[in-house]
């Protein structure tokens, strides 16, 4: 049930947002028996159309967050971050592919740390999150077909698989739709996404409450013990209690909650996984790149194959779901418009990432100035030389590529602020002095506090990070399910 106000009453869990983590882990949960207060920031999104529109979403950027923060050397930046209901699933590109067995294993020579599970522990999650959201696989097009049909061939170091997508079949009824579900929001719900697929499920259930513009400013803990969190406080003041707290409101924002509370509690020096709160962050190194041919390009979908080359093991590339207005809009506005249109009706978007691996100084803080709070975006590619020589090879060997089968290319690396894949701040390990979060998603050191996050992910792969993420919350909340008796707390709210 969604609501303006809390519940009086039990609550088993407290979820905080409900992306791809927080609205698996609240379904499971929910559909386990467990009463589930679930806390959004940000609201629905309209379904008036204006969330396809590209005027509205990329150039005026209506329906960004416009959170600022500051970068490692103090610059200005304003990450790409949406605060709504399903969080950035609604805004996702629809891929939803899965780890490979041996990204679960470090590999110290690329900055890569083990995750504490392996595999097989997350499949059966895995195998649930896709039926939950609808995974397909759709048809090659014409079009990328004749630009692949050179590299995928026999004997080529380049290899073409069908990306699985979270896409309704008949999505190709509905051009609007169809051209517009990589990077905008849906409309007609043919895409899945934690708000269609998970959350809409729990819309009618009594155990269930989703509490939207409500943003968590703080933890709570049990008086006399700051180890145990037994619920939150809410930026007008108001406090919900539970016996479980599930912090799930992204990579950059968990972290940061879970730093003020250490510091305002005294347990910043007391536990051992405190120094790496926040650190690890994890973004992708990714370029965009718009390669311009001879022919028409007629394709619809476009995002139907996940390119992968045998030189490369940590980096992938996956067409861009961009028509031909969207690509016209990405070209330099030094190009006269008729000529930006007429090229971009004759290219093909990509997207290129390369897993980038961990370090330590690579971290979201907070930091006071002129009495500010301010939050800090430190990253810096230069740490990882490994991935970021990987990512230029890489970039220029599908450039090449891409002439031999007649197309220009032009790329554009995507900065700081472009954090659709940021995970890692909140690592998941077996050693509190190297992570935050133990193999069940607890964070070391405390009790009733949990993470489903992307930010628990210990490496982000050369695939997009959102069906592990969804994986990882299913198996939270199956774990907290199984915790019995359960522990609501004696009361929801206190005023």
């Amino acid at each position: 049930m969604s609501s303006s106000e809390l519940r009086d009453g039990l609550y088993d869990a407290i979820v905080i947002g409900s992306g791809a983590g927080g609205a698996a882990a609240a379904y499971r949960m929910v559909a386990a028996g467990m009463r589930v207060l679930q806390l959004e920031k940000g609201g629905y999104l309209p379904t008036d159309g204006s969330t396809l529109d590209v005027d509205r979403v990329v150039r005026r950027g209506e329906f960004l967050a416009r959170e600022g923060w500051i970068d490692g050397r103090g610059a200005r930046l304003v990450p790409e971050e949406h605060f709504n209901v399903g969080g950035k699933t609604r805004w996702y590109g629809a891929a939803l592919l899965r780890f490979s067995r041996a990204e679960f294993a470090a590999e110290p020579q690329f900055n890569c740390h083990a995750w504490p599970i392996d595999y097989d522990e997350l499949a059966p999650y895995y195998q649930e999150a896709e039926t939950l959201l609808g995974v397909r696989e759709f048809a090659v097009e014409s079009g990328l077909k004749r630009i692949l049909s050179r590299l995928d061939r026999p004997g080529s170091a380049w290899h073409c698989a069908a990306i699985p997508m979270a896409l309704a079949p008949e999505i190709i009824r509905y051009p609007d739709e169809a051209r517009h579900f990589d990077g905008f929001a849906p409309v007609r719900e043919l895409k899945g996404d934690a708000q269609h697929s998970l959350i809409h499920l729990l819309a009618n259930n009594p155990r269930y409450t989703l509490l939207t513009g409500a943003e968590v400013t703080a933890l709570r803990s049990s008086k006399g013990a700051p180890q145990q969190i037994d619920g939150v406080r809410l930026a007008d003041g108001r406090e919900a209690i539970a016996g479980r707290v599930v912090l799930a409101a992204g990579a950059l924002h968990s972290p940061r909650i879970l730093a003020r509370y250490l510091d305002a509690s005294g347990l910043r020096y007391k536990l051992p996984m405190s120094d790496n709160v926040g650190r690890n962050l994890k973004l992708h190194l990714l370029t965009a790149m718009v390669a311009v041919g001879l022919r028409r390009q007629q394709d619809l979908l476009r995002k139907t194959c996940l390119l992968t080359h045998e030189k490369f093991s940590h980096s992938s590339v996956q067409p861009l779901g961009f028509d031909s207005e969207l690509i016209a809009n990405l070209m330099p506005r030094l190009i006269p418009r008729p000529l930006a249109q007429m090229l971009a009706a004759r290219a093909y978007g990509f997207f290129l990432q390369t897993e980038d691996g961990s370090d330590p100084a690579n971290r979201v803080v907070e930091q006071r100035r002129a009495g500010v709070l301010e939050p800090v975006l430190d990253y810096d590619r230069q740490r990882l030389g490994a991935a970021a020589r990987e990512h230029r090879q890489f970039t220029w060997a599908l450039t090449r590529a891409l002439l031999g089968s007649g197309l220009i290319a032009a790329t554009q690396g995507i900065g700081l602020a472009g954090t659709a894949h940021v995970c890692g701040t909140l690592m998941c390990g077996k050693d509190p002095a190297t992570s935050v979060v133990d193999a069940e998603g607890r964070v070391h050191g405390m009790q009733g506090l949990y993470v489903a996050d992307g930010s628990v992910l210990p490496r982000s792969s050369r695939v997009n990070p959102s069906l592990s993420i969804y994986a990882w919350g299913l198996r939270l909340g199956a774990h907290l399910a199984a915790q019995r008796p359960l522990m609501g707390a004696a009361a929801a709210v206190m005023s």
